[in-house]
């Protein structure tokens, strides 16, 4: 580490689906007051507002970033802050603000304070209809056709212009869906891959938005968790790519997950009612090459269909038995 023997870490986006829990793991991993959490407007839980530092924060502000940064005497940053791909769609030219705008102050105030490194996550979105839907490269065709994946593929080609041209550490991964037993959906197409779970247990049945065969990559947060820390803590002389990682666990449809679900919820029903997310879905891979972050950093997932739907629903049930869900 060149300036601090303690890493001093921003999350933006940290009241969202992945960095709630990203933000939790990194205070335990690097204590607490040295993770400074924030987000632009939603309350955050009692947890993550208490266990450390937070500021509310919105990334297309500039100067406000600047000063959290400043405070903090931060040097590694984790933007986290997005807005996702059907909400995308609903208001395209607030997720380009968040997503383009935003990134490039990230970027620019990381390249202006000299800071250490830069985590900038991609999605799978950043792919198209003319992409390979199976087994997907990780040199490929980039023709995205929702705002969400557009602003992706930006951050992608921006955050390696800053590495090559600023020589700025910035590195990232293309998400899969990724499905989570402690956060709500927060307007993504996977979402009925988490949707499914509540209302499994709530309801125990589950009306899902795309077809029964629609099949998608996706991950369970530990691991996404883990890939993402990973990823950011192996040494740059490793690393061939920086911002655009694929990164894959497993692939299942829709129908595939109802089923393993009814293994475990008795009596269980799920119909299949699509509605403008299933085009978004049938423009995204259906399973992911990720050698390359085999390779250069040693990803490997430990979760499966099977393990991970066994961990949702117990995680899920406690919290339903005592009022939480």
């Amino acid at each position: 580490m060149s300036k601090k023997s303690m890493k001093k870490i921003l999350v933006t986006g940290s009241v969202g689906q992945i960095g709630s829990e990203l933000t939790m793991v990194l205070r335990e991993k690097y204590g607490n007051d040295n993770v400074v959490a924030c987000g632009r407007k939603t309350k955050p839980s009692y947890t993550l507002y208490n266990s450390g530092p937070f500021e509310f924060l919105d990334i297309t502000d500039k100067d406000a970033v600047g000063k959290v940064i400043k405070k903090y005497d931060i040097d590694t940053i984790y933007n986290m802050a997005a807005i996702l791909s059907a909400v995308g769609e609903e208001k395209p030219l607030v997720c380009w603000n968040v997503n383009i705008n935003g990134l490039y102050n990230i970027l620019e105030l990381a390249r202006e304070y000299e800071l250490t490194r830069v985590f900038v996550p991609s999605s799978i979105a950043v792919f198209g209809p003319e992409t390979p839907r199976i087994n997907t490269p990780q040199e490929t065709v980039l023709k995205p056709k929702t705002m969400y994946g557009v602003t992706k593929v930006a951050g992608e080609i921006l955050g390696d212009y800053y590495f090559k041209r600023f020589g700025l550490d910035v590195r990232g991964v293309r998400y899969p869906g990724i499905i989570s037993s402690e956060t709500p959906p927060g307007g993504g197409t996977t979402d009925y891959a988490v949707e499914i779970f509540y209302e499994a247990i709530k309801n125990n049945k589950y009306t899902c938005f795309v077809k029964k065969d629609t099949t998608l990559p996706m991950m369970y947060m530990p691991d996404c968790i883990k890939g993402t820390i990973d990823l950011m803590n192996v040494d740059i002389s490793k690393l061939r790519h920086h911002c655009d990682f694929n990164m894959a666990s497993m692939s299942f449809s829709a129908e595939e997950l109802s089923a393993e679900i009814k293994k475990h919820v008795t009596g269980f029903k799920c119909e299949f009612v699509p509605d403008f997310r299933q085009a978004i879905a049938d423009s995204w891979p259906q399973s992911i090459d990720d050698s390359a972050a085999r390779k250069e950093w040693g990803w490997n997932p430990s979760y499966n269909l099977s393990s991970m739907t066994e961990d949702m629903l117990e995680k899920l049930s406690n919290r339903h038995e005592k009022g939480n869900l």
